[in-house]
């Protein structure tokens, strides 16, 4: 009890604040005596073609709901506070940044390595709490801080979800009222996979109809459904919004 009431734990965030923020801010106060959060757009993760400048930014809204959810501390860097000789990529990202995502966004972890070990050194948290909806995300993150020897105990937080079962993001601001129905189909086509796969399907085909199922749907365009360990994870594109989540395999039943 004496080290929880001396610790401090820290939930980094790009802002625009949603429910699924401020679960993580929940569970952090469950860990430590005091919870931080940082609100940074951390640009060396965009690529020139991203959304870097469009990003949702509403720092008012966002202080506010940190204010009613009880944290400690709020964190707003500067770009020069957390790349103060440039932007430079100075925390390589290890094994588990292999494949999926950094298929398709090569720049990506280098990026969140490089700007979650600066906050790190910056704020000195005991704990770290992060979104299991960036999954991969998540592991990186894990094995960073283990391979740079941080004394940071890092826990994943459950996808926080709408009532309809799209997993929360700051992104699905930029869903058109249309485009999110069609959203809302996608844990539908994961959970079923991860079913399919439970039970001793072949696991290419399950993969292979999720992915035709998402087209059926209306998405435009998938990057990856995949499996990595026992998860499912894809991410896929409605419109100009590219929309990630997964879930874990059940235990087969049978």
């Amino acid at each position: 009890m004496h080290e929880q009431e001396q610790s401090l734990a820290f939930v980094p965030t790009m802002g625009a604040l949603h429910d699924g923020h401020i679960s993580l801010v929940e569970l952090a106060k469950t860990k430590a005596a005091k919870v931080a959060v940082s609100i940074f757009v951390n640009p060396t993760q965009f690529a020139p073609h991203e959304d870097f400048d469009s990003y949702p930014r509403d720092i008012e809204s966002d202080l506010k709901k940190l204010e009613k959810a009880g944290v400690a501390l709020v964190y707003l860097p500067q770009e020069h506070d957390i790349y103060p000789h440039g932007k430079a990529l100075t925390v390589k990202a290890g094994k588990q940044a292999k494949g999926l995502e950094s298929d398709f966004r090569p720049h990506f972890f280098d990026g969140v390595t490089t700007v979650v070990k600066t906050l790190f050194d910056q704020v000195r948290p005991q704990i770290a709490i992060f979104g299991e909806k960036d999954y991969q995300q998540l592991l990186v993150i894990s094995e960073m801080v283990q391979n740079e020897g941080l004394d940071i105990q890092i826990i994943g937080a459950p996808i926080a979800r709408d009532e309809f079962g799209l997993a929360l993001s700051s992104r699905n601001a930029y869903l058109s009222s249309d485009e999110l129905e069609i959203a809302r189909m996608l844990n539908q086509v994961l959970y079923k996979a991860a079913y399919d796969i439970s039970e001793k399907r072949d696991e290419n085909e399950a993969l292979s109809e999720a992915n035709q199922n998402l087209l059926a749907a209306g998405f435009d365009k998938i990057d990856y459904f995949s499996v990595r360990g026992h998860r499912v994870l894809c991410a896929a594109w409605l419109g100009k919004t590219r929309l990630i989540d997964n879930t874990e395999i059940p235990k087969s039943l049978k």
